[in-house]
């Protein structure tokens, strides 16, 4: 992804992306939010675009920020991962605003076919990937409500 002004064209689906805070409810965007799909630019840090990879990151499972609270168990907002195709790097991305929901529930259901390398690099780094136990947490996040319990 090039980003130039005030956005860039994705290299996956080819849309073209604003970066627009206002829009996105994030600082630094780094991913397409019609097909989620990124590109390695951040080295280092958030927003610092020194990576000289710059290959496409896929979207290959959900995550959630983990937030300890005093009463019940540490959840948080939900988190998209990305795998680099170039080098292979993993990274936890914030969902935007405008992110498609439903695109970003086909990767959680795609998660569930990861292969065994990918989920042991994920724990190796402390990433706990959404599994199918996880359903509901998604659903909620994504769309408001479970509507595996809805009519």
């Amino acid at each position: 992804m090039n980003k130039h002004n005030n956005g860039f064209k994705c290299t996956h689906c080819q849309s073209y992306i604003s970066t627009d805070s206002h829009r996105s409810g994030v600082n630094n965007r780094n991913h397409c939010p019609h097909c989620l799909w990124s590109r390695h630019v951040d080295a280092n840090q958030a927003g610092d675009r020194s990576s000289a990879c710059k290959s496409g990151m896929e979207p290959v499972g959900l995550t959630v920020k983990k937030i300890k609270k005093k009463y019940g168990n540490p959840t948080g907002e939900l988190m998209l991962i990305h795998r680099c195709l170039g080098c292979g790097k993993i990274s936890i991305n914030r969902i935007a605003a405008d992110d498609d929901s439903n695109v970003l529930y086909k990767v959680f259901e795609a998660s569930f076919r990861l292969d065994n390398f990918t989920r042991d690099r994920l724990q190796a780094e402390g990433i706990d990937i959404l599994g199918f136990g996880d359903e509901n947490i998604v659903r909620t996040q994504l769309f408001g409500f479970n509507s595996t319990l809805e009519g």
